[in-house]
């Protein structure tokens, strides 16, 4: 049986791309909130997905607040769904 994705396989990491899956693309605050994560601690863990091409990251302005976008990739995409497929295995479903 495929090893599951150890880079996809943590929690935070996992749920960022759960969320960026279904959305063109969303901001920093909003993947905070609904990952219920730190902010020190998100940082990290995008900069990890970022590293590995699965998500891009643009940082820019809105009025004279910092805003961070992030979207995920077709390599993030395809990564995601084969995770998906291989749990799906270990699972029999």
């Amino acid at each position: 049986m495929k090893e599951l994705n150890p880079l996809l396989h943590s929690q935070l990491r996992l749920a960022v791309m759960s969320v960026l899956m279904n959305l063109d693309e969303t901001d920093f605050v909003y993947l905070k909130e609904k990952t219920e994560s730190t902010a020190g601690n998100l940082s990290v863990q995008l900069d990890k997905l970022s590293s590995a091409g699965y998500i891009a990251i643009e940082k820019g302005f809105a009025g004279k607040k910092t805003r961070t976008v992030c979207r995920v990739t077709s390599l993030g995409r395809e990564a995601f769904e084969e995770y998906v497929e291989t749990l799906k295995e270990y699972l029999n479903l």
